[in-house]
């Protein structure tokens, strides 16, 4: 098992019992090694800051403890953001109508990379509209990178309705 699947593993039940979902473990090298976390709410509100605070503290004192990973690395936790990772089948189905990019190894028929409308899970194939009415099955086990993306109609409907509070009439 790779390092950030055994890591999530370890993980998950604790951000779970904070009420919240691991999306994806990854480790990456920028400037030094970092281990990014990024969870979203069991509920579907939006992640805050605070959240992130709340899981990175549990999740630190988890780590120190059982010391998954040999030397020294920075702990980052976020939200996934609006343009977010599709990491799960289920993803593609609750993202369903939104664009996506698609990154796959191997090739399908010579292409690495599909872009277009997320029309969710067949058949353990994700299906894409392309454009000129085209379509994509790309095979989920081919899928090495997968997020929506970022789009006027995705922001719209990721975007919380605004509470301004009762309105008062001018004295």
């Amino acid at each position: 098992m790779k390092l950030t699947g055994a890591v999530e593993d370890l993980i998950n039940p604790t951000v779970e019992a904070l009420g919240f979902r691991v999306v994806r473990v990854k480790m990456f090298t920028r400037h030094k090694r970092t281990l990014q976390v990024m969870a979203e709410r069991d509920d579907g509100t939006p992640v805050v800051v605070e959240d992130c605070t709340r899981i990175s503290r549990a999740i630190s004192a988890l780590m120190d403890a059982e010391d998954p990973i040999p030397g020294a690395y920075d702990l980052e936790v976020s939200s996934t953001g609006i343009d977010r990772p599709l990491v799960r089948p289920e993803d593609f189905d609750r993202f369903a109508g939104f664009e996506a990019s698609v990154v796959v190894d191997p090739p399908q028929n010579g292409q690495r990379k599909f872009r277009g409308k997320n029309l969710g899970m067949t058949d353990g194939h994700v299906r894409l509209e392309l454009e000129g009415d085209r379509f994509a099955d790309v095979p989920f086990e081919t899928i090495s990178e997968a997020k929506l993306v970022l789009t006027d109609e995705l922001v719209k409907a990721m975007t919380p309705p605004r509470d301004d509070g009762p309105v008062k009439e001018a004295e």
